[in-house]
């Protein structure tokens, strides 16, 4: 292949990648996937996964195309290995086949066992040219959550906290409204729409009364997720109030009541029983909002992916203190006034939890 070949396979990988951004908050627990159409230097075929159950990719991508007479002389590019098997849809590769697709360039191969190679295999056993690894790098990044859960069996992650300018997360009596100002709050609430889950511990939902819902932002609520373990917490508050699915996870009962649903845990090794029960329900993955003592005991065992702290220019003079965090910094963006700060753990690999 040539070196203008390979400029012009990543240029046409970017763009797969961007359209698979679109499904962001709508197609989990399945991968974020978008597919490019070639044909002698020209797209003339686009599609991405719109939303869960519903067409992949590459069946978008081909639907697209206006003249299906040039699909036999034409490349598909797709984040993503096109799946092997039949699921909610039929398997992608098999349509490629169908089509007689000339190549098809891929970034990343799937995880999933039910795919593993096998998408590849398949298109290059009917005679079509397979490239892989073409912008893998930036593939896997925008699939952690995929990958988090294929090869750890847990859900991607992710801590949110804002803190003072003198380190604080909250005040003596855990009031910890107004730290963050309104651009920042505004953002995490987009998080909300990407992200399947929000968790947070008795003490923030008692103390703050949030809804967890999504309000300065448009997109679907999050599963709420609420660590009340012995069912001390108030009925009355916002995060019971049925508007949205919420998970109580305690160590007393299991109940189901409409979108609540009351799920007893043992009390041993309790935080790694929930991130056990999130991954059996398909959620793929959490952002934790809780208080300082819920983030320190999700860092000392090892179980976050990506915190994002958000520092502000104001000061407590005393008060509860933010969590202690050693990781590799990989992002630094400026919200004034405050400073968005985006920190990865210091080992490669994420925590698997014991099935």
């Amino acid at each position: 292949m040539t070196k203008h070949d390979h400029h012009l396979d990543e240029v046409f990988m970017q763009r797969a990648l961007e359209l698979a951004t679109l499904g962001r908050g709508h197609v989990s627990p399945n991968p974020l996937v978008g597919s490019v159409i070639v044909h002698e230097g020209k797209i003339i075929g686009e599609g991405w996964h719109r939303k869960y159950g519903e067409a992949h990719a590459e069946v978008n991508a081909v639907n697209s195309v206006d003249n299906k007479s040039l699909l036999p002389e034409s490349t598909v590019y797709v984040n993503l290995e096109p799946c092997s098997h039949f699921g909610k849809t039929p398997p992608c590769a098999d349509m490629l086949i169908h089509h007689r697709v000339k190549k098809v360039v891929v970034a990343n191969l799937d995880s999933n066992p039910l795919v593993s190679g096998e998408g590849v295999k398949k298109l290059r056993a009917a005679g079509i040219e397979v490239i892989t690894g073409i912008l893998d790098k930036q593939g896997h990044a925008l699939n952690r959550a995929f990958f988090t859960v294929m090869n750890h069996q847990r859900p991607f992650i992710v801590l949110k906290w804002a803190e003072t300018a003198d380190g604080f997360i909250a005040r003596e009596n855990y009031d910890s409204k107004w730290i963050s100002h309104a651009l920042s709050r505004q953002l995490v609430h987009k998080w909300r729409t990407e992200l399947d889950a929000i968790l947070v511990g008795s003490k923030t939902a008692a103390h703050d009364n949030p809804q967890l819902n999504v309000r300065d932002w448009t997109g679907r609520n999050p599963v709420r997720v609420v660590i009340d373990r012995f069912l001390k917490l108030s009925s009355s508050l916002h995060v019971f109030d049925g508007s949205q699915k919420t998970i109580r996870y305690n160590v007393l009962k299991h109940e189901e009541h409409p979108n609540l649903s009351l799920v007893r845990l043992d009390e041993e090794n309790f935080l790694a029983e929930i991130v056990k029960d999130l991954h059996r329900q398909k959620i793929q993955s959490v952002l934790v909002e809780g208080g300082a003592h819920l983030l320190q005991l999700f860092i000392d065992a090892g179980l976050w992916d990506e915190a994002r702290i958000f520092q502000s220019p104001r000061s407590f003079g005393k008060g509860i203190a933010a969590p202690v965090l050693h990781g590799v910094q990989t992002g630094q963006y400026v919200l004034e006034p405050d400073t968005l700060r985006v920190v990865t753990p210091l080992a490669t690999a994420p925590k698997k939890i014991n099935q």
